[in-house]
């Protein structure tokens, strides 16, 4: 089963080196056909982390079919359980401290969609002029922010990330669920995105409402600010085909015609 067929969903995706990384270690999912859309970033730093950015996406490119967004996400769940389990003995065998990556995942059933996400991969949603963050960071920064803490005053690192797939012995995946709109753009990127490009510039580039534009335009934005880490971007656009959608004569507009 598919998303609704009243609801077209198109996307676009874009990824980069980034300007100072030897190996890209982000990996992304698009099928609009299946709702199913997500970026990973293996964690910088650590050995494999495209390996497993690579498993993560492997594992929700093969879910499953499920009628209700609710299924979707708890099959995506343990799919991703397995991931952890896995990676973690990839990385005893390997005699490495750890193989992991984050996780930001986009799941739609007919006009219901939810995110499910683990680590400071984000997913934002661009609707009427106005960009909200759906996903919160697990990271030390983001923990200390929550506990109100003086954050001109911390020295917390902001790429230290507090949960991750393969981190540790049992993962927990956070999940926030919404319904669709006609114009909605939902965007996932890696922090190589997130961290140089503000949310203005973010808001900008999606409002025209072109999926393959704005992915370029995002790209392109965070090596311009550096480009200092891998970028990944997964841009989604929802439109309704069964809304009565006013249309201006081209003739109002420019009277020439």
């Amino acid at each position: 089963m598919g998303v609704d067929s009243e609801l077209r969903w198109t996307c676009a995706a874009r990824t980069d080196l980034g300007l100072v990384r030897s190996r890209n270690e982000d990996a992304w999912l698009a099928q609009p056909q299946r709702g199913l859309w997500a970026v990973a970033d293996g964690m910088g730093g650590h050995a494999f982390g495209d390996l497993a950015s690579g498993a993560v996406v492997d594992a929700l490119a093969s879910l499953p079919e499920a009628g209700t967004v609710a299924g979707f996400v708890e099959a995506a769940r343990e799919r991703l359980h397995r991931v952890n389990d896995a990676l973690r003995a990839e990385a005893r065998a390997r005699q490495v401290p750890v193989i992991g990556t984050t996780v930001a995942a986009l799941l739609a059933r007919g006009s219901e969609a939810a995110c499910l996400w683990a680590g400071d991969s984000r997913i934002y949603l661009y609707r009427q002029g106005r960009l909200q963050q759906l996903t919160r960071d697990h990271s030390q920064l983001e923990a200390l922010r929550a506990r109100g803490a003086d954050m001109a005053a911390t020295s917390a690192s902001p790429n230290m990330i507090t949960r991750a797939v393969g981190a540790a012995e049992t993962i927990a995946f956070d999940v926030a669920t919404m319904t669709a709109r006609d114009g909605d753009m939902f965007l996932l990127c890696s922090d190589g995105l997130s961290t140089p490009v503000d949310e203005g510039a973010i808001m900008a580039a999606l409002a025209p409402g072109d999926c393959a534009a704005a992915a370029d335009e995002l790209v392109a934005l965070a090596l311009a600010n550096g480009g200092r880490d891998n970028i990944t971007v997964v841009v989604v656009r929802v439109d309704d085909m069964s809304s009565d959608k006013t249309i201006v004569n081209p003739a109002i507009v420019n009277p020439a015609l």
